[in-house]
């Protein structure tokens, strides 16, 4: 049983985590700023599901607020951070890139300094598969360069991921960066494609298919994201012997940290996933082709054999089986 900070705790993979840590007999401390970036009734149904529990508490705080963020730590003493907790959207990094600089990059320093002084056994953050950007060797690895990101969203969660490197160097914190791809499931995003598709076809509303629908992701199940990070959690890295400054290696270090991607390793072309939710919902989808959108990839496509020997665990989840409980998610919550 351990006491565990989870940032980001009404967002979708936050919540759910909050969650399973719970069901886990852990102590969490769940921290949100409930920004308005989408619906915050969302937000608030989601923390409802687990304000009750007796081994949680909510604390409302900005990570850009440098002086509550520490005073947080200096009060807990956490044995655990789980960072969640970011701006999201590529597409929306073109509108608003402050929102990115003060959440992902300001907020993930002021976590850093909380652990570093709270002296956490374990920092376990939510990196994206966006960093890999313009690589085009497939499926990626974390053995490959990362530093060609396409998006400032991707930039910046490129940027924690070397921060936290240089905090494991300097203060031996011992730091994990999960690199998801493309999650998905009940109680999802509002600005993920699935939602927005699951919506607009139930309304009778056209879609936006970006690049004519010919992108690929690799779509993965929050319950397997899930089972990820919580057996992340307890695998604290440790600094790897045979790494060598001639030839270095992107994933691991002389430094206790490690990087991790966290997908479905099986990359499916956006228009067969608008077709399996025809199926599902039993409605046609109304498709406004368009061109790919600046910051987008074509590809996403996830090499996870690190993850799967060391923590035992591959996502499993097919398509079809999550879209089905995505959809009766959401017909439930919006009473469809």
């Amino acid at each position: 049983m351990s006491k565990i900070l989870v940032t980001g705790c009404a967002g979708f993979i936050g919540f759910h985590l909050c969650r399973r840590l719970l069901a886990l007999g852990h102590d969490v401390c769940g921290l949100d700023n409930l920004s308005e970036y989408y619906d915050p009734k969302l937000k608030a149904a989601r923390l409802s599901q687990i304000s009750d529990h007796s081994r949680f508490r909510f604390v409302r705080i900005d990570l850009a607020e440098r002086q509550k963020v520490a005073q947080l730590f200096a009060a807990e003493k956490f044995e655990v951070v789980a960072h969640m907790a970011a701006q999201v959207g590529v597409r929306h990094s073109l509108k608003d890139p402050h929102a990115y600089v003060d959440s992902n990059l300001v907020g993930f320093a002021n976590v850093l300094e909380g652990c570093r002084h709270g002296g956490v056994r374990h920092l376990v953050f939510a990196s994206s598969s966006s960093v890999y950007g313009a690589n085009t060797q497939m499926p990626f690895s974390e053995h490959h360069s990362a530093d060609h990101p396409v998006s400032l969203y991707a930039a910046t969660k490129r940027a924690n991921e070397l921060m936290a490197h240089a905090y494991a160097h300097l203060y031996q914190l011992p730091a994990t960066g999960l690199r998801f791809f493309t999650v998905y499931g009940p109680w999802g995003r509002p600005d993920m494609a699935l939602f927005l598709f699951t919506k607009a076809i139930l309304n009778g509303e056209p879609i936006a298919v970006f690049n004519e629908g010919r992108m690929q992701r690799d779509f993965t199940y929050i319950d397997d994201i899930i089972e990820g990070i919580a057996r992340t959690i307890g695998r604290i890295p440790q600094p790897n012997p045979k790494w060598d400054s001639d030839h270095p290696d992107p994933a691991s270090s002389s430094a206790p940290f490690r990087l991790y991607n966290l997908g479905n390793q099986q990359p499916v072309e956006l228009l067969s996933l608008i077709r399996i939710l025809e199926s599902k919902l039993g409605k046609k989808a109304k498709l406004n082709l368009m061109p790919l959108q600046p910051g987008d990839v074509l590809t996403t496509y996830a090499d996870i054999d690190d993850l799967a020997r060391d923590i035992g665990f591959r996502p499993q989840t097919p398509l079809e089986t999550g879209i089905e409980r995505f959809v009766e998610w959401y017909r439930s919550y919006y009473k469809f």
